[in-house]
């Protein structure tokens, strides 16, 4: 094994060391280093992705690295979904410090396990192999079933963990036995080797084995109707850490999905490029009309997540992976902002979590109900927001690839999504407000809620810059 191969896997050792380091710190010191070891992780990430960021920069579109024993590989394409990853990890890292020590529950143990599942994330996005993406995705998944269970003392958060880990396992199930009928029909578990065997020979054991695979893979995303533990597992799960499973999770589970069907499954393409539209389709309805009767924000915000999966699998549908991309990125930002505001509501020191807690908002913060009205016309879509802009990138991918029915549906589905993120806002500025709020002190959450609204805002002026980045990321992915 030489230096140069090793070097693929430099980001995941460099994160699993840091874990490991902050792990040993917080059992021998206590808690009392709980926020040195917050900062240290989120510096951890932050450098790993400049690191990335910076071995990104100039080189060529047909960059590729093979890993040790051909198990790992690094590309444009895995490198950019990995700094996304890291990015967005770290801003909801930092997002949870406030809320948790209030709700004394800030330990170490936290940030350590937010590095470890974005260090399986990594892994399973650097696989070349099977059993590679199955370790990375095995190790990201027990992190996050600890995670939705931190708050051990709240019966909803062990309820959420409990559901998580119950379905996660049917999923890992499913993936370990499609794993088994590929391997057994294909005789290898390499991708580039399943792919050659397939383009030859497309036998039906392993076309079932690939629809296990892609059904994992479509629960861990959360699309229809594999979406069922998405509303639970968000609503019981602490707020920071609903926070982090609505952006960094899918971002990682969406880069592996479109790895795998245009790696080792290129070959069944026409088999499964029929199906993304339908799904797609499903997701962004189910998405739209089930949010409708929300009354709790964390729920509601599930729902709203599953049609943004719609959308950005809508994309995938069409056969353009970098409009998944671009929509990914400023999902992230919205999402993020949105949870931001979420978690510097609070009255008495008791979280809020239902529309009806924002009524009255604009009236005693106006700047917060500002930023949230902002960040809710952005995600339904209003021009001349960003999430106008994303929206009408993968409706004209749609298009193009002459899915203008599903178009069709994506808008009627932005229309009825429309609804209740434009009755938040009528809430905060036209009902009466109920009490008063306890005092805005966290200066992590002001400044993200802030960043994030002008970025809804200005990110128009960012759109070319990551569109030409997602081009240039999936020059080499499409067959």
């Amino acid at each position: 094994m030489d230096l140069l191969s090793l070097s693929t896997l430099l980001p995941e050792i460099t994160l699993t060391l840091a874990a490991l380091l902050l792990l040993m710190v917080g059992v021998f010191m206590g808690d009392r280093v709980t926020n040195a070891v917050t900062q240290f992780a989120v510096l951890a990430l932050l450098l790993v992705a400049a690191a990335l960021g910076a071995t990104m920069w100039g080189v060529e579109a047909d960059f590729h690295l093979t890993g040790p024993q051909g198990f790992v590989d690094v590309s444009l394409f895995t490198s950019l979904i990995k700094l996304m990853v890291l990015i967005t990890a770290a801003g909801a890292l930092l997002l949870a410090t406030g809320y948790l020590r209030r709700e004394e529950i800030y330990k170490p143990e936290y940030a350590v396990l937010v590095l470890l599942a974005v260090t399986g994330m990594c892994l399973m996005l650097s696989a070349s192999n099977f059993l590679m993406l199955y370790m990375g995705l095995e190790m990201q998944s027990l992190c996050l079933y600890v995670l939705a269970a931190f708050r051990r003392d709240a019966t909803r958060a062990t309820e959420a963990g409990l559901k998580y880990f119950v379905l996660g396992a049917l999923a890992s199930g499913l993936l370990l036995y499609g794993i088994s009928l590929v391997y057994g029909f294909t005789g290898s578990l390499s991708f580039a080797e399943v792919a050659t065997a397939l383009s030859q020979d497309s036998s039906r054991g392993a076309l079932v084995g690939f629809g296990f695979i892609l059904v994992a893979l479509l629960f861990k995303v959360s699309v229809a109707p594999f979406h069922m533990w998405v509303p639970d597992v968000y609503e019981g799960a602490p707020t920071p850490v609903t926070a982090f499973f609505s952006v960094v999770p899918k971002i990682a589970a969406f880069g592996l999905l479109m790895k795998v069907c245009y790696g080792p499954f290129a070959p069944l393409q026409d088999k499964w490029l029929w199906l993304l539209p339908v799904l797609a389709a499903i997701t962004m309805l189910w998405g739209a009309i089930a949010a409708i009767g929300q009354t709790n924000l964390k729920r509601l915000l599930a729902y709203s997540s599953i049609g943004h999966v719609g959308f950005a699998l809508m994309g995938l549908a069409a056969n353009d992976p970098r409009s998944v991309i671009v929509y990914l990125a400023f999902y992230a930002v919205m999402s993020l902002g949105v949870f931001a505001v979420l978690l510097l509501m609070h009255r008495d020191e008791r979280m809020l979590e239902t529309i009806d807690d924002l009524a009255g908002l604009s009236r005693v913060h106006p700047g917060l109900a500002a930023a949230m009205a902002i960040l809710m016309f952005s995600m339904a879509g209003i021009p001349p927001l960003v999430g106008f802009f994303t929206k009408l990138y993968v409706f004209v991918a749609a298009v193009q690839a002459d899915l203008i029915w599903l178009a069709v549906i994506g808008a009627v589905a932005s229309v009825v999504g429309a609804y209740y993120y434009l009755n938040v806002i009528k809430v905060m500025y036209f009902d009466e407000p109920v009490a008063k709020y306890d005092r805005f002190t966290d200066g992590n959450l002001t400044g993200t809620v802030t960043a994030m609204a002008v970025l809804s805002v200005a990110g128009l002026l960012l759109i070319a810059p990551v569109v030409m980045l997602a081009q240039y990321a999936v020059h080499l992915l499409k067959p």
